[in-house]
């Protein structure tokens, strides 16, 4: 442990120089920050996006939707390269406010309806069709409550451990073990439940599969941070079945593999 402390000054204010991998992008405030007209193609959907793992959940959704036969989610899928700060142009920044990828636009009806964040998008697209989310009662609650974990937890494994343990300036102890014993708990969580069902939320492959696979199934496999044998992953045997019989859908793996169109 370093010996070293940081006092925090009265009023933080931002220093470009300390922000890491992405310092070149990242900033305090939200908001366009030039101008951008984004490409439009000629299907239903028009998805703006990278292949992350919260990305790789709505093109898992698509790709599931076109495997069960629905001709109507054909989707447009374009690269939103983060590192570049494709996130805060007028256009993206128009269905985003928030600047995070993915964002959708739905163009199928008399006017587009635009739907960001993640899990917001999968639950859009399953009540649109019909398809991985049960419609009433207590399976609808238990689906949406796991997908919702997902989107609570991620963070402590993406922004937390996945940021410290791989893209910080430099590795520092306490919040490498921090999210490192957070996220092991997570996968302990997921580990006791899929030892007493096939999926998620029970019998049948849902939306919360689809959200949690691209972060915790992706990480198991040693394909996140290269962190596998850190968080000793094959130790969660229970985890490890679910993925590798995920990793077998088509859907997921044309949806993990989206090839992405550049911006024009």
């Amino acid at each position: 442990m370093s010996s070293s402390t940081y006092t925090p000054p009265e009023v933080w204010t931002w220093d470009k120089a300390n922000g890491g991998k992405y310092a070149s992008v990242n900033r305090p405030t939200a908001g366009a920050q030039f101008e951008q007209v984004l490409p439009v193609g000629e299907r239903p959907f028009q998805l703006y996006s990278r292949g992350t793992p919260n990305g790789q959940k709505v093109t898992i959704m698509f790709e599931e939707l076109l495997e069960a036969g629905v001709k109507e989610a054909a989707y447009d899928l374009w690269a939103i390269d983060i590192g570049k700060g494709d996130q805060f142009g007028s256009g993206f920044v128009a269905i985003n406010p928030n600047s995070k990828i993915p964002a959708l636009v739905d163009r199928s009806g008399p006017e587009p309806v635009n739907v960001f964040e993640s899990g917001a998008i999968l639950v859009y697209l399953a009540e649109k069709f019909g398809k991985f989310l049960p419609a009433s009662g207590a399976a609808r609650a238990q689906c949406l409550s796991w997908l919702f974990w997902q989107v609570g937890s991620g963070p402590y494994l993406g922004g937390g451990f996945g940021h410290f343990y791989a893209y910080a300036p430099e590795r520092y102890e306490y919040p490498i073990n921090r999210f490192a014993m957070e996220t092991k708990r997570q996968l302990d969580l997921l580990d006791k439940l899929l030892a007493e069902r096939e999926y998620i939320c029970g019998a049948d492959y849902t939306v919360a599969d689809m959200a949690i696979w691209p972060w915790y199934g992706r990480l198991v496999l040693g394909e996140l941070y290269g962190a596998a044998k850190f968080l000793d992953v094959a130790s969660y045997k229970n985890v490890q079945r679910w993925t590798k019989q995920l990793a077998e859908r088509p859907g997921v793996k044309r949806g993990k593999d989206a090839v992405h169109q550049p911006l024009k």
